[in-house]
């Protein structure tokens, strides 16, 4: 190839006013390729040690934490009980942490919300875990947004840790493993653990089923916004932050603060004995970050000293009992051979019409439970 050959979409009759030109590439030799081929490879049927790994997760290492997050979120059938093992074996020295559920409109400033806050709180010596929700990729599952290069402050804070995780597309956008993460970082010695999720919407009630204090973070100008936003989301939250007060947009920010608590005011609260009220803060200045926690911990002192507290702890138990055992059936179901056959069968016989779709469930449980008379 000649060197100054051009592209063949370059006009002929103007070659010279195209700069670049096409370059001969480098020829590997085939002993090379082989070499390469042979690089990587995937380590298999690696030992895990539990005890080893609980001790290290106690001592807050940040790699074993990692790896026992990894451990519980995996689907690898092989890695549920070693998961199951984990989580019994730290469950002594979990529930120590305020449990805080962050989620609001697009572009609320949720993450910089979260880096200064985090911030504001590894400064005062708490160490702070974030769980940042991921949308999913519908290609290969795994996280768009990287919550963690957009926290890049926070990161760096030894006493923060932050662990993105798809959601999967899970109701709620909530990574269906998040309530197992949260007992691992209690473990770790974390104080306040913040679970930022993908949007709102009615579905994310699964948020509240997990924290003690569930906080929307919306924008100023309540106008168009209030009308947009679900009542389902707004009886869910025990408090409303105006992000991005700061600079002229403060008197707006104040106005917007006056419509949300008084919106809360005719609600019943979320939590029994607390009236869910609308704050104000910048997350670019920092102005009202501290008067946020200071609510945080009345929250938290208020609900532990009327028995709330706990009493929310145990209803969460008995739900996340009921969420799990939906899951399996749901899983077992897909996965049982039988169904499997005759899921494509009555697909076509609904969508052609010949057979009503409630009948067409039915004999698909039918045919699932026949497999279990039978063995």
């Amino acid at each position: 190839m000649s060197e100054d050959k051009k592209p063949e979409w370059v006009d002929l009759n103007n070659q010279e006013g195209f700069a670049s030109s096409l370059k001969p590439g480098v020829e590997l030799a085939a002993s090379h390729n082989k070499a390469s081929k042979n690089k990587f490879v995937k380590k298999h049927n690696v030992k895990i040690s539990i005890p080893e790994l609980k001790e290290g997760i106690i001592k807050g290492e940040r790699a074993k934490l990692a790896k026992g997050i990894t451990l519980v979120e995996s689907n690898a059938p092989h890695h549920f009980d070693l998961a199951q093992e984990l989580l019994h074996s730290i469950l002594p020295h979990t529930g120590n942490s305020l449990r805080i559920g962050i989620s609001g409109v697009p572009g609320a400033g949720k993450s910089t919300f979260i880096e200064t806050f985090g911030t504001y709180l590894c400064d005062r010596g708490y160490m702070v875990a974030v769980l940042a929700v991921d949308p999913s990729s519908s290609i290969n599952g795994g996280s768009i947004l990287g919550d963690k290069t957009r926290m890049e402050e926070l990161a760096r804070n030894p006493r923060a840790f932050i662990r993105p995780s798809p959601s999967e597309g899970t109701l709620g956008g909530v990574h269906r493993k998040t309530r197992e993460t949260m007992l691992l970082c209690e473990a770790a010695g974390f104080d306040v653990i913040l679970i930022e999720t993908v949007g709102v919407g009615q579905s994310e009630a699964i948020v509240r089923s997990m924290v003690d204090f569930f906080m929307l973070l919306v924008l100023t100008g309540a106008g168009d916004e209030l009308q947009g936003m679900k009542k389902g989301i707004m009886e869910l939250v025990d408090g409303i932050v105006v992000n991005k007060a700061d600079g002229e947009n403060i008197p707006l920010a104040i106005r917007t603060k006056s419509e949300y608590s008084r919106i809360l005011h005719f609600l019943q609260p979320a939590t029994k004995g607390w009236a869910g009220k609308a704050y104000t803060c910048s997350a670019v200045t920092g102005k009202g970050i501290p008067e946020l926690w200071d609510v945080l911990q009345e929250f938290s002192d208020t609900t532990k000293e009327s028995g709330v507290f706990q009493e929310r702890r145990r209803m969460q138990s008995k739900e996340w009992l009921y969420s799990l055992i939906d899951h399996q059936l749901k899983t077992m179901f897909y996965k049982n051979e039988t169904v499997k056959g005759l899921l494509p069968v009555l697909e076509n016989q609904v969508m052609s019409g010949n057979k009503t779709v409630t009948t067409a469930v039915q004999q698909a449980f039918q045919s699932f439970t026949d497999t279990f008379k039978s063995n």
